[in-house]
């Protein structure tokens, strides 16, 4: 009796599965590399007989990524506002916009008008200043450590800057603000205890070396009890200037973060200068901000190390749309209802069950990002079987929740209400891929014992309850 035919001696050409049109569209977009390479895969499974001839292009087709990145868009259901890990602040579709624009060849340095050469991103630091009038000047660079670094090395390389004990923080990743002020050539003298310092601490460690005195936010951290600090206010009276470093970048005051530093007060109270960080509670970019005094301010722009800080045109762009154009993502999330919240949520619990055990459910979360410590923002959640969070971190959008008391929490604070349905297609996608990660009824809270945060959703920089 004759043999029967090995089926992978069919392994089509690879050749005639790239000439496959969509294969081909695939490569204008995404370049012939990542094509061959998905075809390539698919070969290989068709050679090994894991596949039949006629699903190699199909499966490659498959195979594809949206984009020509090893970035994935996520979706935020963890219920920190300004993840680190995420990104930080999520762009508003106005700063995306904005992106695109400047992707190609723009006028970033170019005046149409005379055709000699312009200022460098006029458009965003003019929108700086009107965003922060009580600002001299202003200049941004490429993040906030960047901001501080440039100030000390300009104003104190070589001398002497005066902070408090209690506010030579460390913040993700084991970055220390001390060590970078060191870095630029910079001596710290530290005043006060752990815990309490005075204004006549600062006072009495001023000497001619003495180039400022600096104000760090403690931005990741609370400190209670026994306490004590100098505002700004206070430190303004000393005849040194006063640098402020109010890290999260909120720009006024704002109603549900009472405690936390703006630049416009903070240069009222009398600081020469501020530094703060343009993606995080400004809601734009990665930058640095610095705002101030005017002379400062020119003199840092003027140093020859502000060139290895500047910005590109994109950060230009997005920055500027964010501050002239509608309310940014994280805008939004602040002012949310959670009444409104919790509404969608029970819309969303009600469409998964039966297929999958879901119940909406009050939550509490958490500004991240080195923001806000300690403040808890009213939201709600969509409460799921906790082994649900490895999978559905793996779908083709990924979507992050965290796990709390046993089960997994998406919530909905910073899930714009045009993803519900994508979110809802994840949950029931991983429920069908890994059935045994879903019990056949939803365990009541308070049988569950508490469980530790996913790991995926921990972050050095940001705050769970």
């Amino acid at each position: 009796m004759p043999e029967s035919p090995d089926p992978r001696r069919a392994t089509p050409r690879a050749d005639r599965v790239l000439a496959d049109p969509r294969l081909r569209a695939a490569g204008d977009r995404l370049g012939d590399g990542l094509v061959k390479a998905a075809v390539d895969r698919a070969l290989a499974r068709c050679r090994a007989g894991e596949l039949p001839a006629g699903a190699v292009a199909d499966t490659a087709v498959a195979a594809l990524p949206a984009a020509a990145t090893t970035l994935h868009r996520v979706i935020n259901a963890t219920g920190v506002v300004v993840h680190t890990n995420l990104g930080r602040a999520p762009l508003s579709p106005a700063a995306v916009t904005a992106v695109a624009v400047a992707a190609g060849a723009t006028d970033v340095e170019l005046d149409l008008a005379s055709g000699r050469r312009g200022a460098r991103g006029a458009g965003a630091l003019a929108a700086l200043r009107v965003a922060v009038p009580d600002a001299g000047d202003v200049h941004v660079v490429n993040n906030g450590a960047a901001a501080l670094a440039l100030a000390t090395l300009v104003l104190a390389a070589g001398r002497t800057v005066v902070l408090a004990r209690g506010e030579m923080v460390e913040i993700g990743d084991g970055f220390r603000i001390p060590e970078l002020l060191e870095s630029v050539g910079a001596r710290l003298r530290e005043v006060g205890t752990t815990n309490r310092v005075r204004l006549a601490d600062f006072a009495d460690a001023l000497d001619d070396t003495v180039a400022f005195v600096l104000k760090v936010h403690p931005s990741n951290f609370v400190v209670e009890g026994f306490t004590a600090s100098v505002p700004v206010a206070e430190l303004a009276t000393l005849p040194v200037p006063v640098v402020a470093d109010i890290g999260s970048g909120l720009l006024a005051p704002h109603p549900r973060l009472p405690g936390e530093p703006d630049a416009a007060t903070t240069l009222r109270a009398g600081a020469d200068l501020v530094t703060a960080s343009g993606d995080k509670l400004l809601g734009g970019p990665q930058c640095g901000l610095l705002l101030g005094r005017a002379d400062l301010v020119q003199n840092l722009r003027r140093h020859p190390f502000a060139r290895a800080l500047r910005v590109d045109k994109l950060t230009l762009a997005a920055l500027e749309a964010t501050l002239t154009g509608p309310p940014p993502p994280l805008a939004a999330a602040l002012a949310a209802d959670p009444a409104a919240l919790l509404a969608r949520a029970e819309a969303i619990a009600a469409r998964l069950r039966p297929d999958v055990p879901a119940e909406a459910m009050p939550s509490t979360a958490a500004v991240g990002g080195g923001g806000a410590p300690g403040v808890r923002l009213e939201s709600a959640a969509v409460a799921l079987p906790a082994n649900l969070a490895a999978p559905m971190r793996v779908g083709p959008v990924p979507v992050v929740g965290h796990v709390e008391r046993g089960r997994l929490l998406l919530d909905l604070l910073m899930v714009p209400p045009e993803d519900d349905g994508e979110l809802e297609a994840a949950v029931r996608r991983a429920a069908a891929v890994h059935p045994a990660a879903v019990p056949p009824a939803a365990v009541h809270p308070a049988a569950v014992p508490p469980a530790a945060v996913h790991p995926a959703t921990a972050s050095p920089n940001d705050e769970r309850p």
